[in-house]
């Protein structure tokens, strides 16, 4: 058979050790490739096309989706991070396919109201005896089983290293739980460098952008900030103080995103001519390699902690969070109270399921704006 096209500039473009598609472990459910699209080209079209990716745009990152338009939510992230994890695919030399759709599939699993809305679908289901709720696992769940666009299988039918890259995601923030069921995924030692990338992409996407979005909203005092070494030492690159004042915020934010992406690009090729892995295989062998030097590893965390201390646990922040919380607390109460309040394909599945398990995905799923609609048509006597 005639070599693809894209095999061809695979095999000219990436280095020995990044993952070739046509080498791709595979799907659950074997299909025929493609003969224009790669493995991971396809993974990412059908991550695109899903109807969780499109409920992204109105998941909390930080803001509940009404405090304004101009604030970052799951889908504006999601973007962000797939754009700085291509920028480090592309200088390293692994497939940036592959790097995108795990991009964008990394936060598919999200409940509405961001992290409170994990805490209390975890609680609920820790109640119930159940294994809790982590959306790393829920993000796999989507992929392989809840998503029905295929007569043949269900779910999306992604090929292994997309999956593995949606259930190994791993930040300081996210600590990924790989249960017996997900065993497939335990018997590399590493990931790919390319769910690596993903992880690192994350961390800095979500720290320079929230740091953003808490200045804009004036949550943070953008002289504070100055507190943080990293913040002090681009202002000194990148002579601020020379700048429009109105353009400073702007100029901080993308060269901060510029030190790390740079720092984590030389400290990573160091690891790889130190180490030289000679394949992907390799690589699964070996301890992380793509991260940041120690002094900007450091330097991170610390930007990291001024973030928890004056825009996660704010007063307007914890607020917005505690209400999510008490919404998605009050839904589910609602709904395994009786059950016949869901839409029938949803009540259909409980035939099948257990009901608590049911009740969790359908209001994992939800956006932050459906599921205030809920609530006020479940609670307030003058809506239906």
């Amino acid at each position: 058979m005639k070599k693809r096209e894209f095999e061809k500039r695979e095999k000219i473009i990436l280095e020995k050790y990044a993952v070739f598609s046509y080498k791709t472990i595979g799907r659950k459910y074997v299909e025929e490739e493609h003969f224009l699209r790669s493995p991971f080209q396809r993974d990412r079209d059908r991550i695109i096309h899903s109807t969780a990716f499109r409920r992204l745009e109105y998941k909390t990152q930080v803001f509940i989706y009404h405090e304004g338009d101009y604030y970052r939510n799951r889908l504006t992230h999601t973007l962000e991070v797939q754009q700085i994890a291509r920028t480090i695919a592309r200088e390293l030399r692994v497939n940036e396919d592959l790097v995108e759709a795990i991009s964008l599939a990394h936060d598919l699993g999200h409940t509405p109201f961001g992290h409170k809305g994990e805490a209390i679908l975890d609680e609920i289901m820790k109640n119930y005896n159940l294994p809790g709720f982590e959306h790393n696992r829920q993000g796999l769940r989507i992929v392989d089983y809840l998503e029905e666009r295929y007569p043949d299988f269900p779910g999306l039918n992604l090929t292994f290293e997309v999956r593995e890259g949606i259930i190994r995601h791993t930040t300081s923030y996210d600590i990924p739980l790989i249960e017996k069921e997900y065993e497939e995924f335990t018997k590399f030692k590493s990931p790919t460098l390319e769910c690596q990338i993903v992880n690192i992409a994350d961390e800095i996407a979500y720290t320079c952008h929230d740091l953003d979005d808490g200045i804009k909203s004036e949550i943070i005092d953008y002289r504070d900030v100055r507190e943080v070494e990293m913040w002090r030492e681009i202002e000194k690159i990148s002579e601020i103080e020379k700048k429009p004042e109105r353009h400073r915020r702007h100029i901080m934010i993308r060269n901060l995103i510029n030190y790390l992406v740079t720092d984590l690009i030389i400290e990573t090729k160091k690891n790889l001519r130190k180490l030289n892995p000679q394949s992907v295989n390799d690589v699964r062998n070996l301890d992380i390699i793509v991260k940041n030097s120690e002094k900007v590893r450091t330097q991170h965390a610390e930007l990291r902690k001024f973030l928890e201390e004056n825009m996660y646990t704010h007063p307007k922040v914890i607020r917005m969070t505690e209400k999510g919380g008490r919404i998605i607390k009050e839904l589910f109460e609602a709904y395994y109270k009786e059950p016949r309040q869901l839409p029938y394909h949803i009540q259909k599945r409980i035939e099948k399921e257990k009901k608590e398990i049911v009740i969790c995905d359908y209001i994992a799923g939800m956006t932050d704006r459906f599921a205030l609609s809920e609530y006020q048509k479940l609670f307030d006597p003058t809506t239906f």
